[in-house]
């Protein structure tokens, strides 16, 4: 039996697969604390200088003029970071997502060729050990830098953990665990918020957002290594050792498992395949570069409207807070439509983005003070609802456009061109000082630009699942597609 069959022979999501997904699902709220950590740690308290002429500087006689609320604390109000020093906030901001590149880059990879659980947690070790580095820094210069190696890490490690969680189940469920995924990630910005409500020392806060992270590495000891992994690199026999662990855990113990040759030899990790797979083939090719943008875009307008929620008016942790909420209703609305056959993937990907996009540059014709139902703020959060569902969207058609031995290699590349637009995101606000509308702007022509562009990849609906490059261009690969698009439409 081929492994599709082999899935549903043993349960598609059965218990075992509940509980092993379930987990990595879990560990979005940690990977979501570690993301938003600057929008309360880099928040800036009220203060007040005692005499404006006062210069920045780094002696000691500024510190004397300048008075803090004592509300909450931060690295703005320890190491002073106002005025000429506080483009240093949005710096580390960006050095994490930087970190996010580099990690995305290496472990994508990596984990193609030597297997996804040992990548994934050595990345989640190191993401620990670096966090408190973070809570622990004595100087900007060490958080900053820390915050890069925390961004390194944290990519990595949740790439790795994100395909682990669509490959331990059978194809039909990838949509619901992609989606369950991100859920957990917005429902953790909510849980971050609740906690720097609670805890108003910033290192305090640092330390208790990373703690956590030890229990989940000891966890995850538990977890086996991908089937489809196993598989595609020609260890057929550990394939079918963890297919019948699975089986187990699902009271189907004793099911006869034996999947047939996929034609690939053991690698020895040693694989033939990289990520140079991606630029070889020119079908993979292109298909890499329009997702490439559709990511870039998807982050820009994510990141620039969530890390803009500390900079609005009213309470700092309620901002913070909604900004995660507003998430929620969106997973609903992407499962709806992506298993609809008139909507698909494609369509939904597309319609999420032109309608962010929208959202963004409609703000540009409304004021605060306007007689309108709705105003900037609203569309500013309908935009971010569309574009949380946009990102989760694209993170299941990503996976479902790659074949598996070099899917972790392309999302891979996907979430770098991703981490750029993070990169960008917290500088995107300082072009208020050329225009108040030109941030929208920005957000409205890279959301509109993406959803057309996103229209020429191919439907990934209820179609096969390739295990090898060869399976995308195979004639067998092509009937089975046409037959189960006949089945579909039938």
């Amino acid at each position: 039996m081929d492994l599709d069959e082999a899935f549903r022979s043993v349960g598609e999501f059965g218990c075992c697969q509940r509980w092993l997904t379930g987990f990595l699902i879990l560990l979005q709220v940690y990977i979501a604390c570690q993301s938003m950590l600057i929008v309360l740690v880099g928040a800036v308290p009220a203060y007040h200088i005692d005499s404006e002429d006062v210069k920045i500087d780094k002696d000691d006689d500024f510190t004397k003029h300048v008075r803090f609320d004592a509300n909450f604390t931060s690295i703005v109000s320890e190491w002073y970071l106002i005025k000429e020093e506080a483009y240093k906030v949005n710096l580390a901001s960006s050095l994490y997502f930087g970190g996010l590149l580099i990690g995305n880059v290496v472990f994508g990879p990596l984990s193609d060729k030597l297997g996804r659980r040992p990548v994934y947690l050595t990345g989640l070790f190191l993401d620990i050990v670096f966090s408190y580095v973070t809570a622990l820094a004595h100087n900007y210069e060490i958080f900053a830098l820390s915050r890069l190696f925390v961004g390194m890490m944290n990519g990595g490690m949740a790439l790795v953990s994100f395909v682990l969680t669509q490959e331990y189940v059978g194809k039909s469920y990838w949509a619901l665990t992609g989606s369950l995924t991100n859920l957990m990630f917005a429902v953790g910005i909510a849980v971050y918020a609740l906690l720097g409500y609670y805890i108003r020392n910033w290192r305090t806060l640092a330390i208790v957002v990373n703690s956590p992270g030890i229990v989940f590495f000891l966890l995850s000891f538990l977890l086996p290594e991908s089937p489809r992994w196993l598989y595609s690199q020609g260890y057929t026999s550990k394939a079918e050792d963890v297919l019948q662990y699975m089986a187990r855990g699902n009271g189907r113990e004793g099911l006869p498992i034996k999947l047939k040759d996929c034609g690939v030899k053991q690698s020895n990790g040693d694989s033939k395949h990289s990520v140079f797979d991606l630029v070889k083939y020119k079908l993979l090719l292109w298909r890499t570069l329009v997702l490439m943008y559709i990511w870039y875009v998807c982050s820009l307008v994510y990141y620039g409207l969530t890390l803009n929620a500390g900079d609005l008016k009213g309470n700092l942790y309620l901002n913070v807070a909604l900004s995660g909420l507003v998430e929620l209703p969106a997973f609903p609305l992407c499962l709806f439509f992506i298993e609809r056959k008139w909507c698909g993937r494609g369509r939904a990907t597309a319609g999420f983005l032109t309608f962010a996009g929208l959202a963004c540059l409609f703000t540009m014709f409304l004021t605060d003070n306007n007689r309108f139902i709705i105003n900037q703020t609203g569309l500013a959060l309908l935009g971010k609802l569309s574009v949380s569902a946009a990102f989760n969207v694209v993170y299941i058609y990503t996976s479902e456009l790659y074949p598996t031995v070099v899917r972790n290699a392309g999302l891979g590349v996907c979430a770098m061109a991703c981490r750029f637009g993070g990169i960008l995101a917290p500088f995107v606000p300082s072009m208020k000082s050329l225009n108040p509308s030109m941030p929208f702007l920005a957000f409205g022509i890279s959301g509109l630009s993406a959803g057309i562009l996103s229209l020429i990849l191919p439907e990934t609906l209820n179609k096969p699942i390739a295990e090898t490059i060869d399976d995308l261009q195979s004639p067998a690969y092509q009937q089975l597609k046409k037959a189960k698009q006949v089945e579909e439409e039938s």
